[in-house]
């Protein structure tokens, strides 16, 4: 007698479903290469982590403050045999022979701006709520206010490398994801009492920071500020709830940052 065998059949894996904002990042990096190659498909010199700063918790009744860098320049790609950062000094032949402004590739304007927001007293007191960061290609990705970023530029584009690749930076000996890319928009995260501010040379509002601040409510509004990280342009204005100027002459935006900064550690007498 025969016996009967049931035929097997091949059983699906089971697909764990990515992150939103892994899919946003995905279709902002996998533009095609000169060489035809898609970018995005190897890790170079991945780190380890980054340390954690310290920092106090705000435990009063102050409004705290979130930073959005707009239009920041990020992008990689296959230069050579590895995947790069682009900047207009090491990549400059490389953005030229593809049709490429090269003056558009600053990366240093939003590591500069970045240190200027870790850096700050008003952060190392607990005042930064969230710093969030767009970049020209639409992705979006946070960094967490007590993160140690590097202070080298070439450090620092090892490390963005690694994020656009890996969607994620966890901190030295932990688990925590300091960097980490996250869906789009970035209002579905800011508070629902919070107020965008918009900060542009081509506004027609010029305001004095210091005034501007002294006179912005305490307690139970946060104050949002959307600052430019690109070489050239300007910031989309929509759903700002104000769009100044604060200098007559174009800043760049560590300066403006530093302004910001400057005038809140005043207003609240933090030495």
């Amino acid at each position: 007698m025969v016996r009967a065998y049931a035929v097997k059949g091949k059983k699906r894996k089971n697909r764990e479903e990515r992150h939103d904002g892994e899919q946003d990042a995905k279709r902002a990096i996998t533009e095609k290469t000169s060489d035809g190659e898609e970018e995005g498909k190897e890790v170079v010199n991945e780190l380890e982590g980054i340390p954690v700063a310290p920092s106090e918790q705000n435990n009063t009744n102050k409004g705290r403050l979130i930073f959005i860098l707009e239009k920041a320049s990020l992008e990689f790609a296959k230069v050579g045999k590895s995947y790069q950062l682009l900047n207009s000094d090491d990549h400059a032949y490389f953005l030229k022979k593809n049709n490429r402004n090269p003056s558009d590739y600053r990366p240093d304007i939003v590591h500069q701006a970045l240190l200027m927001i870790l850096d700050s007293q008003l952060n190392k007191s607990g005042m930064v709520q969230a710093v969030y960061v767009k970049t020209e290609k639409g992705v979006l990705f946070e960094v967490k206010p007590h993160a140690r970023l590097p202070r080298t530029f070439k450090h620092f584009c090892g490390l963005m490398l690694q994020l656009l690749q890996k969607f994620s930076i966890t901190a030295a000996g932990k688990r925590e994801k300091l960097l980490r890319v996250i869906k789009n928009p970035v209002s579905r995260y800011l508070p629902v009492n919070s107020r965008k501010i918009g900060l542009s040379f081509s506004s027609e509002k010029l305001v004095n920071i210091n005034n501007y601040v002294g006179s912005a409510g305490t307690g139970d509004v946060d104050l949002v500020f959307v600052v430019g990280a690109m070489a050239h342009g300007k910031i989309d204005r929509e759903d700002a709830d104000d769009f100044i100027s604060i200098s007559g002459y174009p800043l760049s935006a560590a300066y403006c940052i530093g302004k910001i900064t400057n005038a809140f550690e005043t207003k609240y007498n933090i030495l």
